[in-house]
């Protein structure tokens, strides 16, 4: 097989493209550094189209490896046949493989592999043979097979042994595998029940029938955790004339022999003890696969949409973690993100000590000038909420306010590296913490929190561990270094996911910083231990250094290309003088003007180095999600009564899955709007409209109290 040809053909990228790339991923460049830095190597493919080639490419290669595995393997038996050999070079996927080396493969003791040894192969043989007549009934025949001593009394279990035999030569046939798991996915229907009987979130499962190439992922993730949890007992359906039917028309060559009845019980019996059971598993895995894929990939895109959110900068935050027995935790939290102040107050049941909080809020707001208070959206969020926003309208309006997931607050708080941080604080002070934070920069805040805690995903606990932790670690790097991150005050745990830098040189970084002072250029990573040319050549352009002389240090340009943004400026008159942190607003102008195509001929470099170094210099330590709509703040909100059915209100969305939206709107539940609810037009995937972080205005439809459920219409809205 063609790795490059098969890549190009599934992934519809040239094949230039493709070689392009495999090469640079083998010579150990890292997925970001590839995507911003060799544009014109790649023909600028992106960091997701990278990614999927990385991953393409490794399961490809894993295919060849086991390939070469098994055809040793069965050379080695003595047994290699050109046909085989064939079979395995046109094999797509480890299934195949697998159904090839089959019946080479050393089994565990079985009951043909105990009728061998009892020595009935011949007679099995014999019955395969399916001989118009023999010279004496297969009965008789099978008299000679009586032993014993070797486990057969009978004529009868020599033929039962003799048909174990046969059964699984059925059921070890590759061709026979293939196309009755093909069949058993095309027509059978999958079939769930209720494992007990008592209400449950699996209702509406406990009679459930449908087309098992109709069920839709997130439909096969819930049976699947209604299973673990033993609430549901799901079956593979199928009509059983089809599978048999099918080898019917493969296994028997003559009706007429007496060998037939004897083929068709094996046969039976291969498909009902041996085959049904393993397509069974095997179609269920590969769905849960397929569906598993289908929410990584979701979970991927919410958690970058979290992350890429909008940071609120130079601001001052009062971080409100709200709760009801043990008090509201408040943490100040200055535009750098260094806490002030801490406080505990009692303002929600059972305490209610209403006014003396309102003088603590207030006390912390005027003596540290906040600006905002961020309020956690867990326990007690829309009474802390409301009183608040009395709280707020009392100092006239000095303060705004906003509401902010707290998903994840309480991991980070509970972990060694919230203890590290802040280890002369409890859990609770470094979760209000968290929560201001997480405004004023939600990427550097929540890569301190594993991605499968923060919330935005679907049965990700049932997810197999090392995928999910493989595509969120992507996600994470891509922010990360889509977005930069300042050598000097930039935290370990940040650093750490920026492109050629691991744990340890980003703790080498930190120590380096704390014992050496501020970098003064980016050059000086290269004393910091385990940092070497090739790590450096991955992260310096991810790196900035806002203090340096080199005012290039501060950009998203690479060192490798100083040299030509230094030509390129003097070109037009410009020096490194003239590039201020307003940039310099008319160079792509003029650069346009002259001539992009030109310009990179005369300084031998590609078009799209070129653009960034002109994208970077107009605006030098640019943040690209300054671009992003801002979170809303509010300085007010109405009364609010409890909730009804077609009160409108507004919400911001939580988490996007494959079925609709959680949106949270002011109350402990999150509301849903499924998928039929979010627009009038016809929509595949709830992402097409919505994604983590929106605003969005929706009307109650429905409220369960009992299952504390939300049902939410965004229609006419």
């Amino acid at each position: 097989m063609d790795i490059i040809t098969r890549l190009s053909e599934e992934l519809s990228i040239k094949q230039s493209q493709i070689e392009a790339a495999v090469k640079l991923i083998d010579d150990g460049n890292t997925i970001p550094f590839i995507a911003r830095y060799r544009k014109e190597v790649t023909g600028s493919l992106d960091d997701e189209q990278l990614r999927a080639l990385s991953e393409r490419l490794a399961y490809l290669r894993g295919l060849e490896k086991r390939k070469e595995e098994v055809y040793a393997a069965i050379s080695e038996q003595g047994k290699m046949t050109p046909e085989i050999e064939e079979a395995l070079q046109n094999a797509n996927i480890l299934a195949e493989v697998e159904d090839i080396y089959r019946p080479y493969k050393q089994k565990k003791k079985t009951r043909a592999s105990v009728a061998r040894e009892r020595g009935l192969a011949p007679l099995a043989e014999l019955i395969c043979a399916q001989q118009a007549d023999y010279e004496k009934s297969l009965e008789e025949e099978a008299v000679a097979y009586i032993d014993e001593e070797k486990g057969v009394p009978t004529a009868e279990a020599a033929l039962a042994g003799a048909m174990d035999i046969i059964a699984e030569e059925i059921s070890d046939d590759a061709d026979y595998r293939r196309d009755i798991r093909a069949l058993t996915f095309e027509h059978a229907f999958l079939s769930v029940k209720n494992a007990k009987d008592e209400d449950s979130v699996y209702s509406m499962y406990y009679d459930y029938n449908e087309k098992l190439s109709a069920v839709p992922p997130h439909r096969i993730l819930a049976i699947n955790r209604g299973e673990k949890e033993e609430f549901l007992k799901a079956s593979v359906d199928i009509s059983k004339d089809i599978p048999l039917n099918y080898l019917l028309s493969r296994v028997v060559t003559d009706a007429k022999s007496p060998a037939f009845p004897y083929v068709v019980s094996a046969m039976v019996d291969s498909y009902d003890r041996l085959i049904a059971p393993s397509i069974e598993r095997e179609i269920r895995s590969a769905l849960f696969d397929t569906a598993s894929e289908g929410a990584i990939k979701l979970f991927s895109q919410n958690l970058k949409n979290l992350l890429m959110q909008a940071p609120i900068k130079g601001k001052t935050v009062l971080g409100f973690d709200p709760g009801y027995r043990t008090g509201c935790k408040l943490a100040v939290v200055d535009k750098t993100g260094k806490v002030l102040d801490t406080a505990v107050i009692y303002p929600t049941k059972p305490h209610e000590k209403i006014e003396e909080s309102k003088r603590t809020v207030k006390r912390l707001i005027e003596k540290y000038d906040v600006d905002i208070v961020s309020i956690g959206n867990g326990t007690a969020s829309k009474e802390s909420e409301i009183f608040i926003a009395e709280t707020l309208k009392e100092l006239g309006g000095k303060a705004k306010y906003l509401v902010t997931s707290e998903a994840g607050a309480s991991v980070y708080s509970a972990s060694k590296l919230g203890a590290e941080e802040f280890p002369d604080f409890d859990v609770t002070q470094r979760s209000a913490v968290s929560i201001a934070r997480r405004i004023q920069d939600p990427l550097a805040e929540l890569v301190k929190i594993d991605p499968k805690s923060i919330g935005v995903g679907q049965y990700q606990h049932d997810m197999k561990e090392a995928r999910l932790d493989e595509a969120l670690s992507g996600v994470v790097e891509d922010c990360v270094n889509a977005v930069g991150v300042d050598v000097n005050t930039a935290s370990y745990s940040l650093l750490e996911h920026i492109a050629g830098i691991n744990a340890a040189s980003a703790k080498n970084i930190v120590k380096y910083r704390e014992e050496n002072g501020e970098f003064r250029k980016r050059s000086e990573l290269l004393k910091v231990p385990r940092i070497g040319a090739k790590a450096y050549e991955q992260c310096a352009g991810f790196l900035r250094v806002s203090g340096s002389d080199e005012i290039f240090d501060n950009t998203g340009i690479h060192p490798e290309s100083y040299e030509t943004a230094k030509i390129l400026i003097g070109k037009f008159g410009y020096g490194k003088n003239d590039i201020t942190s307003a940039g310099l607003s008319g160079l792509r102008k003029v650069a346009e003007s002259y001539g992009i195509d030109r310009l990179a001929r005369e300084l031998s470099a590609g078009e799209p180095t070129v653009i960034d170094i002109i994208t970077e210099l107009e605006k030098p330590g640019r943040d690209i999600r300054d671009s992003l709509p801002m979170p809303e703040l509010h300085s007010d909100i109405l009364d609010i009564s409890d909730l009804s059915v077609g009160m409108v209100l507004d919400g911001v969305v939580r988490n996007v899955i494959d079925f609709g939206a959680f949106v949270d709107i002011g109350v402990h539940q999150d509301g849903l709007v499924h998928i039929s609810e979010i627009c009038r037009k016809y929509i595949k995937h709830p992402s097409e409209v919505l994604s983590v972080g929106d605003h969005v205005k929706v009307k109650i439809k429905s409220i369960d109290l009992t299952k504390k459920r939300i049902g939410l219409t965004m229609k006419d809205v």
